[in-house]
C-alpha cells in the first residue's frame, strides 16, 4: 500500500472520479484538478510526486501542463503520466518531448494504471540515489566557493537539452526515459576529478600556466578513474557507467581537438556532448574569479559559433529551440555574485 498523494487532471468529472476510487482503493491519496491551469495552482500550494493528466482539456491541456513542469521544475522529481486515447508513435513522442514520463490509453483499465503507478514509484525511488550523487558532487566542488549553484543549473540544463532530443532519428537508439533520467542524475558528477586538484591551481585568480592547466585537463582522468573503482564493484550499473563517461570526456570537443583523450565526433559519448553545452554555457553565464559573466545573448553566439568545432552541431540545433529555457534556468538559480557582466574576447579560452 503506497501513501503517495497524486493529482488527477481531467476535464472530466466521471473520469476522475473513477480514478480517483480506483487509486483511493490501493492506498493512494489523491487530490484533483479540472484542467492544466488548475493543477499549476493546487501544485503551487502542496506538493505531488505524480500525476496524471488527460492530454486533452480546455484552458491549459495535458501537453502544456508536462511543460509547465519540467519548465518551473521543482525540488523533486515530478513523474508524469499522460491519460489518452492518442496513442500514433509521433503523439507519444510528442508527449515525451512536452515532459511526460509515461501513458495509459483512455478509456484506462485498472490493472494497468496500477502497474504504471508502480513503475512511477520505482522512479521516484531512485531520488535517493540521485541525493547521493549529488552530495559527493557537492563535497568535491566545496573546494571552490566561486561556483555558485553551477551543479544544479548543469543538470537542468542537460535534461532539458536531452528531451529535446527525443524524436530525433539520429539519437532514436540512444535516447529514452531511463536516458534521459540517467543524464540529470549523473551530470553533476562531471567535475568530481576536481577533488584531486590542488588549490594554487584550483583557485588560481589568473590565466593558467602551461603547466598549470595541464595539471588541470587531468581532473577528467581523475574523475574517471574514481568511478571506475566503483564500476567494478557494480558492473551493471548503468548510472556509474554513464557517469564516468561524463567526468572523463565533457572536455571532448568535437573536431577532436579537446581533451584528454582527443575523440572526434561520436566517438564522444553522448551523455557527455550533452553535458559539455551544458557547463560551457554556465560558465559563459557565471562570473569567475577570472571573468565576469557573460549575458544570455553573448553566450548563445559563442555556443552556435562553436557548432561542428567544440560542439556536436544537432546539440547545437537542439540548443537554438530551447535556449530560453536555459535562460530561465540561469536566472532562477543564480546568486548576487553571478549577476551578468561584460567580458573580453580574451577570457573565452578559459571557459573553454
Amino acid at each position: 500500500m503506497s501513501e503517495l498523494k497524486i493529482l488527477i487532471v481531467d476535464d472530466d468529472p466521471v473520469t476522475r472520479s473513477m480514478l480517483k476510487h480506483t487509486l483511493n482503493a490501493h492506498g493512494y491519496l489523491t487530490a484533483e484538478a479540472s484542467d492544466g491551469a488548475d493543477a499549476l495552482a493546487k501544485m503551487a500550494a502542496e506538493t505531488f510526486p505524480i500525476v496524471i493528466s488527460d492530454w486533452n482539456m480546455p484552458n491549459m491541456n495535458g501537453l502544456e501542463l508536462c511543460e509547465q513542469i519540467r519548465k518551473h521544475d521543482s525540488e523533486g522529481y515530478i513523474y508524469t503520466i499522460l491519460l489518452t486515447s492518442n496513442n500514433a508513435m509521433e503523439d507519444r513522442v510528442k508527449g515525451l518531448r512536452a515532459g511526460a514520463d509515461d501513458f495509459i490509453g483512455k478509456p484506462f483499465n485498472k490493472d494497468e494504471l496500477l502497474e504504471r503507478m508502480a513503475a512511477g514509484e520505482r522512479v521516484l525511488n531512485l531520488e535517493t540515489r540521485e541525493a547521493l550523487i549529488f552530495a559527493l558532487a557537492k563535497l568535491a566542488e566545496s573546494r571552490d566557493t566561486d561556483t555558485g549553484l553551477h551543479l544544479e543549473r548543469v543538470q537542468r540544463y542537460a535534461r532539458f537539452l536531452t528531451q529535446e532530443l527525443v524524436g530525433d532519428p539520429a539519437f532514436a537508439d540512444e535516447i529514452d526515459e531511463e536516458f534521459i533520467q540517467l543524464v540529470y542524475q549523473t551530470s553533476p558528477l562531471h567535475d568530481i576529478g576536481k577533488v584531486g586538484i590542488p588549490d594554487s591551481v584550483l583557485l588560481h585568480p589568473g590565466k593558467l600556466s602551461k603547466d598549470q592547466f595541464k595539471l588541470m585537463q587531468s581532473h577528467t582522468v581523475i574523475g574517471a578513474d574514481c568511478l571506475k573503482g566503483a564500476i567494478a564493484k557494480s558492473p551493471k550499473a548503468k548510472f556509474l557507467h554513464m557517469a564516468h563517461d561524463i567526468a572523463r570526456f565533457h572536455h571532448e570537443k568535437f573536431d577532436g581537438s579537446g581533451y584528454p583523450d582527443g575523440l572526434v565526433g561520436e566517438k564522444i559519448p553522448l551523455a557527455a556532448r550533452i553535458v559539455a553545452i551544458a557547463d560551457v554555457y554556465d560558465a559563459l553565464r557565471s562570473r569567475r574569479i577570472y571573468k565576469p559573466a557573460f549575458s544570455h545573448e553573448r553566450s548563445c553566439e559563442i555556443i552556435c559559433g562553436d557548432a561542428g568545432s567544440h560542439f556536436d552541431p544537432r546539440l547545437v540545433a537542439a540548443f537554438e529551440r530551447v535556449h530560453e529555457q536555459f535562460a530561465t534556468i540561469a536566472e532562477r538559480f543564480s546568486e548576487p555574485s553571478e549577476l551578468p557582466g561584460s567580458a573580453e574576447p580574451k577570457e573565452l579560452e578559459m571557459v573553454h
